[in-house]
């Protein structure tokens, strides 16, 4: 079978036999006006690579794949990275159709048939180098909801191995019975802790609830532990040298200037919180936050979570590193993207294999 290459790196397929036999095995290329075949970029470099078209030049001369493959390159900026992304695909058996933007490929479920089976999947394609992009994954993924597609990110590392990873918006949710103390109780702030030393208090906010860790016969607190239940009036602070009062604006400078994130760390916790979550400290794992559906006493944690401006851009293998670590122990990856207004979106992302 023989094509004819364009300079933008298109291949035209002119023979109406030939077009049909390339466009019936694997859904290759576009059919056009007098039975002719209008391939892609990706899609003539492809079928060249692997020998089933034979490419002809301007003048009538067969050429090489690779000089098919430079053609599109000089065509089309960050082709070298969708390609390997589109022959991946291609190997494991999926039909790939180019889009155009948001994402680089629409691919349908194996065994589905072009122009009849619905796509299932948008794939983007993605080098490590490009930096992590919260705001668009936000966006690609509700994008991808309303369409009712299943978002995936391609990620190529500099050897050109592929790590895919689906991403959705998440709703962490668990089951915690609210029980809020009756009255306030008094916390003694020294350094960056918080001890509550009421027995009853210890019990309903240690035992209940799982806030902070008991030790003895004392509860220690987080300041961001702190700062929620000042916030949410099950706690007076004191200064534990000075026995003086502390207002929860004091607490909130001294919290910041130890964390640099507590104001999206804070946010996130209530909203965790909120949704009836017990949320301890991620720093075994490298994570700000884990979230446990129930009391620790009763479950495992399901969450792993990330607190970051909406805004967030990174580093991928800073990414994949969480990502990895959050499969490892069988718990999901969630960023939490802290908007200015202090609101609250969750996006998980686990690593799978299409």
């Amino acid at each position: 079978m023989s094509g004819r290459l364009a300079d933008d790196g298109t291949v035209s397929v002119e023979d109406p036999a030939e077009a049909n036999a390339v466009y019936a095995k694997g859904y290759f290329g576009t059919p056009t006006e007098g039975g002719r075949l209008a391939l892609d970029r990706y899609e003539a470099v492809y079928l060249a690579e692997m020998e089933r078209l034979e490419v002809a030049g301007p003048g009538g001369r067969s050429v090489a794949w690779p000089v098919v493959f430079r053609r599109a390159v000089r065509a089309d900026r960050g082709f070298p990275v969708r390609y390997l992304v589109y022959r991946d695909l291609r190997q494991r058996g999926y039909v790939v159709r180019a889009t155009p933007p948001p994402v680089a490929f629409a691919v349908l479920p194996r065994g589905g048939i072009l122009h009849k089976t619905p796509s299932r999947y948008w794939v983007e394609a993605l080098s490590e180098r490009v930096p992590f992009d919260l705001a668009r994954l936000f966006d690609l993924a509700d994008r991808a909801q309303s369409a009712k597609k299943l978002l995936l990110l391609a990620v190529v590392d500099e050897e050109s191995d592929l790590t895919y990873y689906r991403v959705r918006r998440a709703a962490p949710k668990g089951a915690l019975e609210p029980a809020p103390l009756a009255a306030p109780t008094v916390g003694w702030l020294s350094d960056d802790r918080v001890t509550v030393h009421e027995p009853a208090a210890v019990e309903g906010l240690g035992r209940a609830l799982a806030y902070g860790s008991r030790v003895g016969g004392r509860l220690e607190l987080s300041l961001l532990e702190a700062a929620y239940l000042v916030d949410t009036g099950q706690l007076e602070l004191k200064d534990a040298t000075s026995g003086r009062a502390i207002a929860a604006e004091q607490l909130e400078r001294r919290a910041r200037r130890l964390d640099r994130r507590f104001s999206e760390r804070k946010a996130a916790y209530r909203d965790l919180r909120g949704r009836r979550l017990v949320v301890k400290t991620g720093f075994k794992y490298g994570a700000h936050f884990r979230a446990y559906p129930r009391n620790p006493e009763h479950a495992h944690a399901r969450y792993l979570v990330q607190a970051v401006p909406d805004t967030h851009r990174s580093s991928w293998p800073e990414v994949a590193g969480g990502v990895r670590v959050a499969q490892g122990v069988r718990k999901e990856f969630v960023i939490a993207g802290v908007a200015p207004t202090q609101s609250v979106r969750f996006l998980s992302l686990d690593r799978i294999r299409p």
